[in-house]
């Protein structure tokens, strides 16, 4: 299946055995404007998409984590850091400190407090754009997946 992100022209693929959308673009920035009030708010960590719309008052316009937002923000996360050379999904470098920050980070933060509605094509991917065989989805049990994807 096929369909749009809303608001945008980025496609996104459901995978058939399983209900989550996999928008396969979200580690190129979105434009500011895309997200407006009302709109969801979407950040990805370790290629994990999390609707962060919950958190506002952390991710909203004007808050303070604001620039994780609209890209897969996972070496930020890890460091710590709001600096716009971080905010990637490249680990290469990372201390072990900081690898065990983010697996706590995403754990017990982001795994535990906001929804997951899909997966970067980084996670979901091969480099050569063929499925990832070995991809598996992120256990959540204590969310509802949504059928509307």
């Amino acid at each position: 299946e096929h369909s749009e992100w809303p608001g945008m022209k980025i496609p996104c693929t459901a995978l058939p055995t399983y209900r989550h959308a996999i928008c396969t673009r979200l580690t190129e920035d979105i434009p500011t404007s895309f997200f407006q009030e009302g709109q969801p708010i979407y950040l990805a960590v370790k290629g994990v998409v999390f609707d962060v719309t919950s958190g506002k008052e952390f991710y909203g316009k004007g808050a303070p984590y604001n620039a994780l937002v609209g890209k897969d923000s996972t070496r930020g996360v890890a460091k710590m850091s709001l600096d716009p050379a971080d905010l990637t999904h490249d680990i290469t470098g990372l201390t072990e400190e900081e690898l065990k920050s983010l697996d706590d980070i995403f754990n017990n933060v982001y795994k535990a407090k906001y929804p997951i509605v899909g997966y970067t094509s980084r996670r979901i991917l091969n480099e050569d754009g063929s499925p990832n065989l070995d991809f598996k989805p992120e256990d959540q049990p204590h969310f509802n997946i949504r059928d509307e994807f």
